[in-house]
C-alpha cells in the first residue's frame, strides 16, 4: 500500500510536528474504519434491533464500540510499530497453516462485508430511483472500481470523510423528527439484556460493529501517517495521536449506530411495526415523519453503501496481498485480485439471494463468527516481543484483549445454542 508515498516520506527523514493542528491533520484512518461499521449491514442490524426490541439492545452498541476502540487501537499499534499490516505480520510470524486458515476465512468475511455494502447501496438506488437491485449492484460495483483503480488513497480518504459527515448529519436530522424516550434509551445503553429470540440480532449487531476486515484495514492504512520507523519518539507520538483519531472516530460511529436503533425504536417499535426490508423503512417513515425524512434516509444509505464498499474492497486487497507478504498496492496484481474477489464475488451472491434484508442480517452474523479467529491472531502478534520489539503489549493490555476475545467467543457459543 502506498509504497511510493511511504518511501518518499522515509527518504526525506521527515519529522512531523505534533501541535494542535497536527492532530486535526492526523484524523483520517479512523474515519475509514468508522464508515465500515456504519455500513448498510449495520443499518439492517440496528433497524432489526430497534424495530423488534425497542431500546433494549442499545447496550450491544455500547459494548461493541468499547471493544472496537481497544481492538482498533491495538491493531493500529501493530501497523505503526512494525510497518506491517495484520495480514503481512500473520504470514511472516505464524505457521503457514495457521496464517492461511485465518487469512482465507478473513477473505470470506471481506466478501460477506462487501455483500452487505453493495446490497445496501443497491437498495438505496431502488428506493430513490426504482432501479432494480441487480442493476444497482452493477452500478455500485462500477463506481467503486473506478474510485479504487484511478484515485489515490488520500483522495479516497477525503471522500470517506465527506460521506461520514453526510450520514451523521442525516441521522441528526432524523432524530429531530421523532419523540425519543431518552430515559429508556439511557437504560438500554448500559443494561445488558437478552430478550427471547434476540441472539441472532445481537450477534448481527456485534458483527456489524466489530468487523474482521476493519482490523486488517486499519493496520494497513495507518501506515499512510508513518514518517520514520527508526525514531522511537516519533512512533510513540504517532501512537498517541492515532489513539485520538481512533477514539474520536469510534465515538462518531457509536452515535450514528445508536441513532439508527433509537430512530427504529421511536417509529417502528412504538407503532408495533416489524421491519422485514430496508425499502419498507421508506414507506413507513413517509407517513410518520414526512416525505423528506424518507429521502434523507435513502440518500444516507446510498452514501453509506458507497463509502463502505470502498473500504471493504481495500480490506480484501490488503488481506490477499498479505498472504503473499506484500503491502496493499492497487497497482499490484495480488492487491487487485483481492479487491476483485471481495467485490465481484459479493455481486454474484446478490444475484442469487432471495431475501436482500435477511441477507444483510446473515452477512453480519458471519462476520461475528469469524471475529474470534482474527482477534486471537491479533493478540498473538501484538503480545510477541519478536514481532513488536519495545512496543509489545503490556500484560494488562493482553489480559484486556483476551477478555474481549472471551466475550466474543461466549456470545458466538450462545448464538449456536440458540439454534437448537
Amino acid at each position: 500500500m502506498l509504497n511510493k508515498f511511504l518511501k518518499d516520506l522515509r527518504n526525506k527523514d521527515h519529522k512531523p510536528g505534533f501541535g494542535g493542528l497536527d492532530i486535526l491533520r492526523y484524523i483520517g484512518p479512523g474515519l475509514l474504519v468508522t464508515v465500515g461499521f456504519i455500513d448498510p449491514g449495520n443499518w439492517a442490524s440496528n433497524i432489526a434491533a430497534g424495530s423488534g426490541y425497542g431500546y433494549t439492545l442499545l447496550w450491544m452498541v455500547s459494548l461493541s464500540t468499547l471493544m472496537l476502540i481497544i481492538l482498533q487501537h491495538n491493531v493500529a499499534h501493530l501497523g505503526i510499530a512494525t510497518g506491517l499490516c495484520l495480514s503481512e505480520a500473520a504470514t511472516l510470524h505464524l505457521r503457514p497453516w495457521v496464517s492461511k486458515s485465518v487469512l482465507w476465512t478473513a477473505m470470506g468475511a471481506s466478501v460477506s462485508t462487501s455483500l452487505a455494502e453493495i446490497l445496501g447501496a443497491s437498495i438505496a438506488l431502488n428506493m430513490l430511483l426504482k432501479i432494480p437491485i441487480p442493476a444497482g449492484a452493477i452500478l455500485t460495483l462500477t463506481f467503486v472500481m473506478i474510485m479504487l483503480f484511478t484515485n489515490s488513497y488520500r483522495r479516497i480518504e477525503k471522500f470517506i470523510i465527506a460521506f461520514v459527515s453526510i450520514i451523521g448529519l442525516s441521522f441528526l436530522y432524523e432524530l429531530t423528527l421523532v419523540k425519543v424516550d431518552w430515559a429508556a434509551a439511557g437504560i438500554g445503553w448500559v443494561n445488558p439484556s437478552f430478550p427471547q429470540g434476540s441472539m441472532v440480532v445481537i450477534m448481527s449487531v456485534l458483527g456489524a460493529v466489530v468487523m474482521p476486515h476493519n482490523l486488517f484495514l486499519h493496520s494497513e492504512i495507518i501506515q499512510s501517517r508513518q514518517w520514520n520507523l527508526e525514531n522511537d519518539s516519533v512512533i510513540r507520538k504517532q501512537l498517541k495521536y492515532e489513539f485520538f483519531d481512533t477514539l474520536f472516530s469510534m465515538i462518531i460511529g457509536w452515535a450514528i449506530n445508536s441513532a439508527i436503533i433509537i430512530l427504529a425504536a421511536a417509529t417502528f417499535f412504538k407503532n408495533r411495526t416489524q421491519v422485514d426490508e430496508l425499502q419498507q423503512a421508506e414507506s413507513i417513515l413517509t407517513p410518520l415523519l414526512g416525505h423528506h425524512s424518507a429521502i434523507i434516509f435513502a440518500l444516507a444509505l446510498l452514501f453509506s453503501g458507497l463509502a463502505s464498499t470502498l473500504t471493504s474492497g481495500m480490506a480484501g486487497g490488503s488481506i490477499l496481498a498479505g498472504l503473499y507478504s506484500e503491502p496493499y498496492d492497487i497497482k499490484d496484481s495480488h492487491s487487485k485480485l483481492g479487491v476483485l474477489i471481495s467485490l465481484v464475488l459479493s455481486v454474484f451472491i446478490i444475484f442469487v439471494i432471495r431475501n436482500p434484508y435477511q441477507g444483510l442480517i446473515i452477512s453480519q452474523v458471519i462476520l461475528s463468527m469469524q471475529l474470534p479467529f482474527t482477534i486471537l491472531t491479533q493478540i498473538r502478534l501484538t503480545s510477541s516481543a519478536t514481532v513488536m520489539g519495545a512496543h509489545v503489549n503490556r500484560k494488562r493490555t493482553t489480559a484486556l484483549l483476551l477478555i474481549i476475545g472471551a466475550i466474543v467467543t461466549y456470545l458466538n457459543i450462545r448464538l449456536l445454542i440458540s439454534f437448537f
